[in-house]
């Protein structure tokens, strides 16, 4: 088993799709984090989470035929993993909110992550009253701002991947990234999780 742990997504695909048993290596290195980024971004509990988790190995592993290889495969899970989580939600009709920044095994952002190149969206989230504070502001935020913002800064997505998940040019995840981190200033101010500046 050791000896797959140093594959890369691509060599795994292709292991895959000469023996189905390997597929479970797939599920083995992506499990963890789908687990994550689907209670960061619905709310689900760890049971329903799980489920969803099965329906999402099932369509990949469905689908594993048609992945481009050229593509990157972390960028195409992911893409699945965010339908089902928009059609759980709409079958559900339950709200895309953040509800485990605060856990133990998490760390949240690092102190000046979020901070603008202008410098004047600097936060510090170091307490668990900040933690518990910043999941009460993201769930004010639209869901096409939380979620760029999640993939950005919590599961550590590029431009470019993040264009691939959610399907939009960069330029427009970029635009969409600003304007997160802008109306997201705001609310924090309101949650004190960035004191106003003076004048």
């Amino acid at each position: 088993m050791d000896k797959y742990k140093n594959l890369s997504d691509l060599q795994l695909v292709q292991l895959s799709l000469k023996d189905h048993q390997n597929f479970h290596y797939l599920m083995e290195r992506y499990e963890p984090p789908l687990l994550r980024y689907m209670k960061r971004t619905a709310s689900v509990t760890r049971e329903e989470a799980e489920d969803l988790l099965q329906d999402i190995f099932i369509k990949v592993y469905r689908n594993l035929n048609g992945f481009d290889q050229k593509l990157r495969f972390s960028s195409w899970i992911y893409r699945i993993a965010h339908n089902e989580i928009v059609n759980q939600a709409y079958k559900k009709k339950v709200r895309s909110v953040t509800t485990s920044l605060n856990e133990s095994n998490e760390h949240l952002l690092k102190q000046g992550e979020w901070t603008e190149e202008s410098g004047d969206a600097h936060f510090e989230l170091e307490s668990k009253d900040s933690s518990e504070r910043m999941r009460d502001a993201l769930m004010k935020l639209p869901d096409k701002y939380r979620e760029v913002l999640i993939l950005k800064f919590f599961e550590d997505k590029s431009y470019r991947e993040i264009s691939a998940i959610l399907r939009k040019p960069e330029g427009t995840i970029a635009t969409l990234i600003n304007r997160a981190k802008k109306k997201f200033k705001k609310i924090a101010i309101r949650y004190q999780l960035e004191s106003e500046r003076q004048p």
